[in-house]
């Protein structure tokens, strides 16, 4: 039996090599696909891989603008016939944005994959994006799925990470959920498979060490670290080969878990702070890539993008030292805004960015009399209203969003 298995890759993938010889090793046929192919000839394949990379250079944020390509859609109907898709990295990224992770009714967005944390003894580490060799094992409640049929908790793998937003944020009531049903499939551990939350056993402070999650069925899982890469994770592409080869396919059935609408308030400028907004000079890409997305969905959006940074300090006299510093924005490239701007201001929830500008400005510039500084993006668009549940302006779990 020849089992075909097509090698996803959108623009800014980079991992396909490594993957087609994984899929080889493993006695499956692999076939490069690329997103703007005739997107009906995925039907002819037995399985899928989504490579990792940086999809669209993870523009708004990593795998949202693939997850609307329409090729998605294709896989989201091969997915309900059981047949198994495996996201790597920036792929699994792109599984949990189009909702194919963890398998809400009708694909709807139930978590997020967001900026790595580095923890330890409850401080700050580092941020950002991390590459390293890791350990992981499967979950002592694993789901035997389409992924796992030669892996048990004793079996640890030492595999490689890389990359920059890989922490799983996932509401309470949904983890649970996940964790009964044995989705939270693979978790970081030791070298002895014990599962310890501080860095560098956990690379990116995702939460109960999660490195991959998969959809009820266990024929489509989201994974962070790359077992592509080494053959230490050979016997996940082995599970997948057999599950295809025994035809096991499992009816695809959604969560119970049913997300609520995000909340998006009105913005109100806390008393003793400054706003400072931001606009580039030069041709913004990242609003260039949303406004495509959007057309992709059938909306005209004429997206602008602005830099909002607020900013509490004791006088206006220190907050023009700020700004004087080029710590908040590039003079070269951007400037500030003078007139009125309205739309939606985004915000990440743990908002690091901000929280490493306040240090750079205590610390290496050394000016007093600054208490926090926000960090944020400001969305302006003729149409407003096409954003409210579109999910590409922010994912309601790792942001916040306000009417400006």
């Amino acid at each position: 039996m020849t089992m075909k298995i097509a090698i996803l890759q959108f623009p800014g993938s980079n991992c396909e090599r490594e993957t087609i010889l994984a899929v080889k090793r493993a006695g499956m046929e692999p076939h490069e696909f690329l997103w703007n192919q005739p997107k009906e000839l995925l039907q002819a394949f037995q399985g899928f891989v989504i490579v990792g990379g940086f999809s669209y250079e993870d523009r708004g944020r990593a795998g949202m603008l693939a997850a609307t390509d329409p090729v998605m859609t294709v896989l989201k109907e091969q997915s309900a016939q059981g047949k198994p898709i495996l996201g790597i990295c920036n792929g699994a990224q792109i599984l949990v944005e189009s909702g194919l992770v963890p398998g809400l009714e009708n694909h709807a967005l139930g978590m997020t994959l967001t900026d790595n944390i580095r923890m330890q003894q409850g401080k700050v580490m580092g941020t950002g994006y991390y590459n390293a060799w890791i350990n992981m094992r499967v979950s002592d409640q694993f789901q035997l799925n389409a992924f796992t049929k030669y892996l048990t908790p004793k079996d640890i793998l030492e595999v490689p990470v890389a990359h920059a937003e890989g922490r799983f944020v996932i509401p309470p009531a949904l983890l649970q959920e996940l964790q009964n049903n044995g989705q939270c499939v693979f978790q970081y551990c030791d070298k002895s498979g014990n599962i310890t939350p501080e860095f560098p056993i956990n690379p990116n402070g995702s939460m109960l060490n999660i490195a991959a999650v998969s959809n009820k069925a266990g024929n489509v899982m989201a994974m962070m670290p790359h077992p592509e890469r080494t053959k230490n994770g050979d016997a996940i592409f082995q599970s997948m080969r057999d599950y295809i080869k025994t035809n096991a396919q499992n009816l695809v059935q959604p969560l119970y878990y049913a997300p609520r609408d995000a909340e998006i308030s009105n913005y109100e400028k806390p008393s003793h702070t400054f706003e400072c907004i931001v606009e580039l000079n030069i041709t913004d890409n990242q609003a260039l890539s949303l406004n495509q997305a959007m057309e992709r969905l059938g909306f005209e959006a004429n997206l602008k993008r602005y830099i909002h940074w607020e900013i509490s300090c004791d006088s206006e006299l220190t907050f023009e030292k700020i700004k004087m510093s080029d710590v908040l924005y590039n003079a070269r490239k951007e400037s500030i805004v003078k007139t009125p701007v309205s739309g939606f201001l985004v915000r990440a929830k743990d908002d690091m960015l901000g929280k490493q500008k306040l240090q750079m400005l205590q610390h290496h510039y050394q000016i007093p009399g600054i208490d926090s500084i926000r960090h944020g993006i400001l969305w302006s668009s003729t149409n407003l209203s096409h954003f409210t549940n579109a999910n590409i302006l922010f994912n309601p779990y790792a942001h916040d969003c306000y009417y400006y």
